[in-house]
């Protein structure tokens, strides 16, 4: 099905029939229902030669005040069943796509194969910012395929909330806003073109993180009703009806009346994976964070010995004993040089931080 939408336009004939008293039924002809098939065009502004433009609303990829994220007709709001955490910051996520192409699913747990001028827009916001409780706007990232593959586009929100402009220096944003009840602050950091290319490193290429079919395939309560993704995809004309029956799909890490285990490996899985896999930031590392490959625990670090030295710990991970497990302090510290991730955080996670150790106490096996 093309990416357009129809709506049945009815016209009714000889409406005069319904309401002139002077002639009898037999004086008309049988009445008719014509149905006009009107094309939706989306209005976003979209040159693949020109873009990045400079100003996010160049795009028109929002109806309305673009503070509301209200998307245009093609722009295809959706979310991620497990999502990389970013000090706390909320994000709403959308895709659009010029009309006649189309992704092709390869796996369950690699990216999409989008087409060229796919663009992916993520925005970063905190709810209840102080001192007036406000929604506050920082970042709008883009990710455009074109033919010499991703690029990256970055818009920096004004204070007003009115626009963003295109910057791909990065910078910082502190703000205080209150989290169920607690006030918390931030020195958000709005990362530079080098820094994205860290977490979206491919080899020489940049790669998106999250949409795959293992974490897309989920429901989302769009405007005309709640759908699976993925078939909203497809329906769209975003994505070819070739998916399986059924897709290894990622639990959703915080849903503690699922399998702890496999929640910890979709925590790590788009926390992690993204720099510990093949040609990764962090390839040469052991562990691979992949959720496709951690039942093997081997992947997970578990009784792995540690090839850093910190504080004397010996192990990624050693079964019941918090003190020598690498990866727990990883998880727990904001020291730049031995947090996990390296960035993208300079808080602690702190409810990961709980799954991370109520995992590691409820492992039984031994090392030696």
């Amino acid at each position: 099905m093309a990416k357009k939408y129809f709506f049945n336009f009815i016209v009714f004939i000889l409406m005069i029939a319904f309401i002139s008293s002077c002639k009898s039924d037999d004086d008309y002809e049988d009445e008719y229902i014509e149905i006009i098939e009107v094309e939706e065009i989306s209005p976003v502004v979209f040159n693949i030669d020109e873009v990045p433009y400079p100003k996010l609303s160049d795009y028109n990829f929002f109806d309305g005040l673009m503070s509301n994220q209200d998307p245009v007709y093609g722009v295809l709001p959706f979310r991620l069943i497990n999502k990389l955490f970013t000090d706390y910051a909320k994000k709403q996520r959308f895709i659009w796509m010029p009309d006649d192409v189309s992704a092709n699913y390869v796996n369950d747990h690699t990216v999409l194969d989008f087409p060229i001028g796919t663009t992916l827009i993520k925005t970063f916001y905190y709810e209840n910012v102080l001192p007036d409780n406000n929604k506050n706007i920082i970042e709008t990232r883009l990710m455009i395929k074109k033919e010499e593959g991703w690029i990256f586009a970055n818009y920096i929100w004004n204070e007003d909330q009115t626009e963003a402009d295109f910057d791909l220096v990065g910078g910082f944003a502190d703000l205080e806003w209150d989290l169920e009840g607690t006030t918390r602050s931030v020195h958000y950091r709005i990362p530079s073109q080098s820094e994205c290319f860290t977490c979206h490193k491919s080899e020489v290429n940049n790669t998106p993180i999250g949409p795959k079919p293992q974490n897309l395939n989920s429901e989302y309560p769009y405007e005309d009703g709640t759908k699976n993704q993925l078939q909203k995809l497809i329906e769209m004309g975003y994505l070819e009806n070739n998916l399986p029956e059924t897709i290894y799909t990622v639990p959703k890490w915080d849903d503690t009346s699922l399998d702890l285990n496999e929640r910890m490996r979709g925590y790590t899985d788009i926390n992690c994976a993204h720099c510990h896999y093949d040609f990764g930031h962090c390839d040469y590392r052991p562990m691979r964070f992949a959720f496709n490959l951690t039942s093997d625990d081997i992947n997970l670090g578990v009784c792995v010995d540690s090839d850093t030295d910190i504080f004397d710990k010996t192990k990624i991970v050693e079964p019941s004993n918090l003190d020598n497990s690498i990866l727990y302090y990883r998880f727990s510290t904001i020291e730049e040089n031995y947090r996990m991730p390296l960035l993208g955080r300079s808080l602690v996670h702190e409810e990961a931080v709980e799954l991370v150790e109520e995992w590691i106490n409820s492992l039984d096996i031994s090392c030696n």
